[in-house]
Order: C-alpha cells, then sequence, then structure tokens
C-alpha cells in the first residue's frame, strides 16, 4: 500500500517529563491507526508532531509525497458568530476548486453530516453538533490523512454512531488514512485497522497491533505476561550471578572477566524489566457500600416530567435493588439527566420533582450523585482543598490517610496539591469527583456521565469498582463498552415521552427503528410505478437485474422483518452475543435493501431515459 507517513525515532520531552523516546510508526493507504494511553503520555503532543505543528526534540518524519493533512483538536476553535456553512467555506482553501464548487462540497458535507439548516451560527449548536461541524471542517479540506484528537468527545450515541460509519465508509474526497486519539473502547473495536498504546510498560515506549481493540487487549496480555516471565527468568540468572560474584573468582583471568560484565548487564536488564512491569499505577477507584440489606431501595410509580407541553417520560415504573446496575439511554434531551435529578432529590425539600406520581425510598437511604456539569467543583480551590476539605487527613472506610497519600490513590503529584481546581485538565477533574464519591458510603450510587475525560485505565477500575458495588447503580453514558460490560438492565428513552426497558444498548437501538413504512422507499416506488409507463430499452444484464429487482427487494424485506422479530425474543435479548449476532444482521441487511432500492430507481431512470 502506498506509504503516506514515516516516523523514526521521535522523542519530546516536556520540561523535566519524557513524553516518548526512540517512537517510530508508519501511515499507509487504507491504514485507521488508534492511539491509547494514559493522561499525560504524550499522544495529544504527537498528533501534532504528525500535523506539522509542533515539533520531536529528535528523530525525523516524511511524507511519502504531497500529503494533505487534516487535524480534528479536542477542543474545537470556531468562529462563534459564524454560521455553519461559512465555518466549512473558511477552512475549504483549495485553489484547486473554484468558489461554487466548494459551496457545494461544503454543502455535501453537512449534509453527511445530518445538519438541516446550514444556516445555524456556532453559538446556538450544542456540544454534540460543534464537534460534527468541527468535523465536517477537518474533512472538507480532503485530506490524504485526517488526524483526530477524542474526536467521540461531546458527541452523544447518535452521534458516534455516524462517526463510526463515516469513518468506515467511502465517499468522494475521503482520507486515505486515519489517525485517531481515542478512550471510547467500543468506537476503536469498530473503527481501527491497528491499535497503539504509548506506555512505559513497552521497550520501545509503545505497543502497536494489527487489528481492532479486541485483538489488542489479547495481544497485550500475552505481551504482559512473557514480560513477567521474563523478569523471572532475570531475577533467578541476577541471583545466581550475584552468588558467583559474593563468592568471587579464584583468579583474575579473561573469562572471568566476560562474566563479571555479563553479571552487570544482567542486573542492568533485570532492573530495566522490573522498571517496566512496576510502571501500570492506576487510580484506585473503589466505592463503598453501606451493607444495607434492604429490598427495595427505591420505587418510583407512575411517574411523569416534561417540559413546555413537551412530555420527557410519562407512567414510568421503577424499582431500585442492591446489585441492579441500570443504564439509561437516550438521545441528547430525551430526559436522562432529568430522571437523574428527580431520583437524587427524592425525599428532600426543595429538589426536582416529577410532574406527576410517586417516589418512595426505603428509610434512611443514602444516594450519592454524580453530575455530568461537575458544579460541585470550586474551581478557585486548590487541589489540597477540594480532595480533602476537613484538613490533611481524609476518613476513608473507617481509616484515616493523609491528604498526600489519598492524593497518590488518584494518580496526583505531592507538588499538585497547591495547584488550583480550574488549572487541571478535565480528566484530572473528574477523578476529583470520583474522590469525593468514594468517601460517601451508598446505598444508591447515581453517576450522570462519569467517563467524560477519563482515560482507558481509569476506566478499567472504574468498571470493576461498579461492578463490586453491593447497592444499585444508575448510569448514565456514551460509552457503550462500559455500559455493556456493567448494566445489567436498561432503560432506553424511545421518543415522545416513551420509556422501556431492555436488554442491553442493541436491543434498543433496534427499537428505535421499528418496522414501518419507509416513507423514502414509497416515494422511490411511486417513482417507479409512474416511470414504467415510459418507454426504453436496458442492456441484457440491466435487463434481468431489472426483472428481479422486486423479488430481491421482498427478499430482503422479509429478512429485515425476521431479524426484528429474532431481536425481541426474550431468549435472545437475554444473551449479548445473539443480539449482537442479530443487531449486525439487522444492519447489514437494512444497507443492502437501501442499496437496492438506489439501484432500482438508477435502472428505472435509464430505462425511462432511453425511449
Amino acid at each position: 500500500m502506498t506509504l503516506l507517513l514515516n516516523c523514526q525515532e521521535l522523542s519530546k520531552t516536556i520540561g523535566p517529563r519524557s513524553l516518548f523516546s526512540g517512537l517510530s510508526l508508519t501511515m499507509r493507504k487504507g491504514d485507521r491507526l488508534g492511539i491509547i494511553g494514559a493522561n499525560g503520555s504524550g499522544k495529544t503532543t504527537l498528533l501534532r508532531i504528525l500535523c506539522g505543528l509542533d515539533t520531536p526534540d529528535s528523530g525525523q518524519l516524511t511524507l511519502g509525497g504531497p500529503v494533505r493533512t487534516g487535524y480534528l483538536p479536542q477542543d474545537d476553535q470556531l468562529p462563534e458568530q459564524a454560521t455553519a456553512i461559512q465555518v466549512l467555506l473558511n477552512s475549504f482553501q483549495d485553489p484547486r476548486f473554484e468558489d461554487a464548487e466548494k459551496y457545494s462540497r461544503a454543502q455535501a458535507m453537512l449534509s453527511r453530516a445530518e445538519f438541516e439548516n446550514f444556516e445555524t451560527r456556532v453559538h446556538a449548536l450544542s456540544g454534540g453538533w460543534r464537534k460534527r461541524l468541527a468535523i465536517c471542517a477537518a474533512l472538507v479540506r480532503e485530506p490524504d490523512l485526517l488526524v483526530m484528537d477524542e474526536p467521540t468527545n461531546h458527541l452523544d450515541l447518535e452521534g458516534i454512531l455516524w462517526l463510526e460509519k463515516l469513518i468506515s465508509s467511502s465517499f468522494p474526497g475521503c482520507p486515505a488514512a486515519v489517525v485517531m486519539v481515542s478512550h471510547d473502547r467500543l468506537f476503536l473495536e469498530n473503527t481501527a485497522t491497528s491499535i497503539m498504546e504509548l506506555s512505559r510498560l513497552y521497550p520501545e515506549g509503545c505497543l502497536r497491533v494489527a487489528g481492532n481493540y479486541s485483538e489488542f487487549l489479547r495481544r497485550k496480555e500475552l505481551f504482559l505476561s512473557q514480560q513477567l516471565e521474563q523478569e523471572e527468568r532475570l531475577a533467578n540468572k541476577v541471583r545466581r550471578e550475584s552468588e558467583w560474584l559474593a563468592r568471587g573468582p579464584k583468579a583474575r583471568t579473561t573469562k572471568a572477566k566476560y562474566r563479571i560484565d555479563e553479571a552487570q548487564r544482567l542486573q542492568e536488564e533485570f532492573a530495566r524489566v522490573r522498571a517496566r512491569n512496576r510502571t501500570a499505577r492506576e487510580v484506585a477507584i473503589d466505592f463503598d457500600g453501606t451493607g444495607r440489606k434492604t429490598k427495595k431501595l427505591l420505587e418510583a410509580s407512575k411517574i411523569s416530567k416534561g417540559y413546555g407541553g413537551s412530555p420527557l417520560f410519562a407512567g414510568l415504573d421503577l424499582v431500585l435493588t442492591p446489585g441492579q446496575r441500570l443504564g439509561l439511554l437516550g438521545k441528547n434531551g430525551s430526559g436522562k439527566s432529568t430522571l437523574m435529578q428527580i431520583l437524587a432529590d427524592a425525599g428532600r425539600s426543595g429538589g426536582a420533582t416529577p410532574d406527576s406520581g410517586t417516589i418512595r425510598l426505603a428509610e434512611g437511604v443514602r444516594t450519592v450523585y454524580f453530575a455530568q456539569d461537575r458544579r460541585t467543583l470550586n474551581l478557585a480551590a486548590t487541589l489540597r482543598q477540594e480532595l480533602s476539605p476537613e484538613g490533611d487527613s481524609v476518613l476513608y472506610r473507617d481509616q484515616s490517610l493523609h491528604v498526600v497519600t489519598w492524593a497518590q490513590k488518584f494518580l496526583f503529584r505531592p507538588d499538585q496539591l497547591d495547584t488550583p481546581v480550574g488549572n487541571l485538565s478535565g480528566g484530572e477533574q473528574a477523578r476529583i469527583l470520583i474522590a469525593g464519591l468514594m468517601r460517601q458510603p451508598a446505598d444508591i450510587l447515581l453517576l450522570d456521565e462519569p467517563t467524560n475525560d477519563l482515560d482507558i485505565p481509569s476506566l478499567q477500575v472504574l468498571e470493576e469498582s461498579l461492578l463490586d458495588f453491593p447497592g444499585a447503580l444508575v448510569l448514565v453514558t456514551h460509552d457503550r463498552y462500559l455500559l455493556n460490560r456493567v448494566c445489567n438492565r436498561v432503560l432506553g428513552f424511545v421518543g415522545e415521552g416513551r420509556a422501556s426497558f431492555f436488554a442491553g444498548f442493541d436491543q434498543w437501538r433496534a427499537a428505535l427503528q421499528p418496522q414501518q413504512p419507509r416513507i423514502e422507499k414509497i416515494a422511490v416506488q411511486e417513482t417507479v410505478r409512474e416511470k414504467k409507463k415510459s418507454s426504453g430499452r436496458l442492456s441484457y444484464l440491466d435487463q434481468r437485474e431489472y426483472d428481479g429487482m422486486e423479488e430481491a427487494i421482498s427478499r430482503a424485506e422479509e429478512e429485515e422483518r425476521r431479524l426484528h422479530e429474532a431481536m425481541n425474543q426474550p431468549d435472545i435479548a437475554a444473551d449479548p452475543l445473539q443480539a449482537q449476532e442479530c443487531w449486525q444482521g439487522l444492519e447489514a441487511v437494512r444497507q443492502e435493501i437501501d442499496r437496492l432500492y438506489r439501484r432500482w430507481e438508477e435502472l428505472e431512470v435509464k430505462k425511462g431515459g432511453s425511449g
């Protein structure tokens, strides 16, 4: 495949901290590389180097010809007063195209991003639509290499699915290769052709594996087990050589000198391998339950809520019990956070309440709530004050811990304790909030987007903690990987005030696309009927395809109906593997139906225009 980019022995240091050294990578046409790593490992810096926005301290970067690069930063830099179409036109500085062609391509890109109004101004867009617009601005320049830093940040589930489809499909001007930093593991699973992790765990500072995220995890586990075995073998060799050195050679022979040098080399290699194996520090996330044995912690009966005459949910019944882990799914604005706030304020005066219905709490139930807007953080306070409001120690599980020890559990350095919270990264602020929750024993844990800005190592520890939490959990997250692994039930908001329980994410997605007359396909059928009146001639192969088109569509739509019915069968819905297979089959057959209708219309136009 065509070589687009070649990096050899890249190194970068910021202040006293080395981000990476001796890093090499290549990008070829068709590559979709996902880059992962802990916060601070140098991912963003590496992307900026690839785009020519930063320079390495050493190493060489070469392009395989006149390669155009598009860059999507973590935070957009869109002009607030510009319209969506203006943003794309301003980004589309390419002398190859006339103004009319630029406008046409900008319109096509916005249509592909599902924008309904091209004249909407940036300041009126939600975070998710701003992110879509920023992605379009990076793509409209038709880059050969698209570089994206956390592209799923601020996107809702619909936006993430749109982006997955965009990256995985071919369209005019699509990039030949993609490099993306992401903590969204299912997004990487569905889009990446290779994964690279930046970490001091690895001898070369990184590990790159061809394949999706699941394959990367398998190969990483194999590598780490081999590295631990290597440490054990080296430890045995070093012990034997150390014993020999302690006895001392009887004579200073040349052979003895070589052995002394070899013993020293073994000790140095052992120290390096041991240091790498001790590199993986993890956030010590561990939520504390109260140990309550009550069967029903919270019971909501026929609760409803709406704004401006539009219902968010109506007639909702909900029971929370110990061990239940409930995920809330729905588009932005569908009512997830509103329901979370109502549950958090249950039993408190002056809080959010449903418009109708009742909520009953068991006596003495303790609820802990993580709000996605992080409004409880005091950005002017220091890290020390937020982590330990009562002084220099923290009481955790009846044990007193010094603030330095407590901070280190969440990967904060002692020299950061006097840093204002507002100067910390989003991931660091999220860890402060989680630290606060851990100090509060809970029966019900309400987490509204706790994963924002957390790196993959932190997400993995969070998963394990939630699985071990003995109380009831209600979770809102766009991280499908986390949701699929943690939640044993899903409450899905399906629009028009309706909310229903589902076995998982895929079943909810299928429910959003129920079997109903397809307006656009009916329109195609009507067009076909009209055009059948006109005369024309097709080639022999086209005529054979045309004659069998109705039967092909009928078979495909019958398969679609069969799969949709299967998705709703309890035994399949309860089995994640079967549900996933059904969902994948459903998506494939829907794409085939769309293709068949498009092809039928093409043949009709060809037939009608040839008479």
